[in-house]
């Protein structure tokens, strides 16, 4: 039996494995009120979670178009670039998938003898994690300019209620015939 057959068919299995663990890097608060909450509502960042880790599963059998996978890998990753975690906390749910499928199939592994597939899949796990910092990066950078632009703004706002921004605010004259 090939190595993708056996993920589909164990697919609900390798993702609750892959759910708990992802849930282990939270506190342990945080981590009850994600497993518990299923509800879109009630819980939409573990429904966000859960829909990405899937998105995430489906592409690992067939073709890892960028925009398409970088599309399902930002639903997961723009949400703990917002929490400011630490990009090793954000991105280490997608080396976890290697532990929940190694776990998940432990038997059928062996059995098969489909260490090579495994392989082969591990490495497009790693290939979706490199994928995983450069968005966490972009998302962190357009989160610093909008923190900036908000900085300038305000700063801006008590320069003019400050009556200091006259000589700022003025643009400076450049006569014909001078450098």
């Amino acid at each position: 039996m090939k190595l993708n057959n056996i993920l589909v068919e164990k697919r609900s299995t390798i993702l609750e494995i892959w759910f708990d663990l992802m849930l282990e890097s939270y506190q342990t608060e945080a981590r009850d009120f994600l497993k518990k909450k299923k509800n879109r509502f009630d819980n939409p960042v573990a429904y966000e979670f859960r829909k990405g880790m899937e998105g995430i599963y489906e592409t690992l059998f067939h073709s890892m178009e960028r925009d398409k996978i970088s599309s399902v890998l930002d639903r997961i990753i723009s949400i703990g670039a917002i929490q400011d975690f630490l990009p090793s906390i954000v991105i280490g749910f997608i080396f976890l998938l290697k532990t929940a499928v190694r776990k998940g199939l432990k038997k059928e592994i062996l059995e098969n003898k489909l260490s090579e597939e495994l392989l082969e899949l591990e490495s497009r796990i790693d290939r979706l994690a490199l994928l995983s910092f450069d968005i966490f990066m972009n998302r962190r950078e357009k989160l610093y300019e909008l923190r900036v632009k908000e900085v300038k703004n305000k700063v801006s706002g008590l320069l003019r209620m400050a009556g200091l921004t006259s000589e700022l605010d003025k643009e400076p004259e450049f006569k014909e015939g001078t450098h």
